[in-house]
């Protein structure tokens, strides 16, 4: 498929047809990963972390762990 490259601000753009986005997991608003490889210009997916809670757990100490946080009483209905 061809297109062409166009002008966005001071920038280049280039418009992805919809079927080539959605086989690579790039939709709207998804970071990317730009970059020349072998002269070629390469678009990734930035990859999203994944989190275990025992990974989460694993980053708290002494020094970022705080106590409780008064609200005040009840309002509505909150089981407390």
């Amino acid at each position: 498929m061809r297109t062409k490259i166009r002008r966005w601000g001071n920038s280049l753009a280039l418009r992805i047809p919809r079927s080539f986005a959605e086989e690579v997991g790039i939709y709207q608003d998804v970071p990317v990963e730009v970059s020349i490889e072998d002269g070629q210009l390469v678009v990734e997916p930035v990859a999203r972390p994944t989190y275990t809670l025992e990974n989460l757990l694993a980053q708290v100490r002494e020094d970022n762990l705080h106590g409780e946080v008064k609200t005040g009483p009840a309002l509505g209905n909150e089981a407390w």
